[in-house]
């Protein structure tokens, strides 16, 4: 008699975690989706961050190009005793 009490224990006891461990698998499943889906999102914020940043480092290179054409032009122009536009041209 013990030994069949015993056996209804351990096969209640084997049920019981098994049900724990499928319903855990699903946790952990739906925790690792929500995780790829915040690391796309943080990723394409990242990108987009990227691309603002690019464009604002372009348009401060061009600029500074442009003072330094500018300031080449005016230090032409001082050294030749010609106008600033005369300078640019040539």
């Amino acid at each position: 008699m013990r030994k069949i009490v015993l056996v209804a224990a351990i096969a209640g006891a084997a049920l019981s975690l098994a049900a724990c461990s499928e319903s855990t698998e699903d946790a952990a499943g739906e925790a690792a989706d929500s995780a790829m889906a915040d690391a796309e999102a943080n990723l394409e914020a990242a990108g987009e961050t990227v691309e603002g940043a690019a464009a604002e480092v372009g348009e401060a290179a061009d600029a500074t190009v442009e003072g330094a054409e500018d300031a080449a032009a005016e230090a032409e122009a001082d050294v030749q005793d010609e106008t600033t536009t005369e300078a640019a041209a040539d």
